[in-house]
C-alpha cells in the first residue's frame, strides 16, 4: 500500500516537473517581438540589449544589461513576470494592463533569440 502511495505521488511530481517546463516554453513571433522591443524597451535596455539606452543614464537605477550571467540564467518565467509586474523601485514599469499576453511572448521571443538562455546544471 506504501508502494502504490510512493509510485502515485512520484508521478505526480514528474507530471509537475514536466508541465512547469513545458509552461516556460511559449512559442512568440520574432518579428513581432523585435518591433515591440523597439517601441517600448529600447530607450531604457539598448539597442543591444546591454542596459545602455539613450535614457538609461537619467535613472537611478540602471536597467538591466540582458548579456550579465543573472539575466541569462533567468527562465522565460521569471522574463514574464518582471514584464508583467515590472520591478519595484526601478523605473522598470509593469506592462500586465498594456500588451496582450501574445505580445509578452513575443518579447520574450526576441530577447531570448538575441540573448540565449544559460542553462544551469546542479
Amino acid at each position: 500500500m506504501k508502494t502504490d502511495r510512493l509510485i502515485v505521488l512520484l508521478c505526480g511530481l514528474m507530471i509537475m516537473a514536466s508541465s512547469s517546463v513545458v509552461a516556460e516554453a511559449r512559442p512568440g513571433n520574432l518579428k513581432d517581438g523585435q518591433r515591440l522591443y523597439q517601441q517600448h524597451c529600447l530607450r531604457c535596455h539598448g539597442a543591444t540589449l546591454d542596459g545602455k539606452g539613450p535614457d538609461a543614464a537619467s535613472l537611478s537605477v540602471r536597467p538591466t544589461d540582458f548579456h550579465k550571467y543573472l539575466s541569462r540564467v533567468k527562465g522565460e518565467l521569471e522574463l514574464e513576470v518582471t514584464i508583467r509586474r515590472g520591478k519595484q523601485l526601478t523605473a522598470m514599469h509593469e506592462w500586465d494592463t498594456r500588451l496582450t499576453d501574445q505580445q509578452v511572448y513575443d518579447l520574450i521571443a526576441y530577447i531570448r533569440s538575441a540573448i540565449p538562455h544559460f542553462e544551469v546544471k546542479p
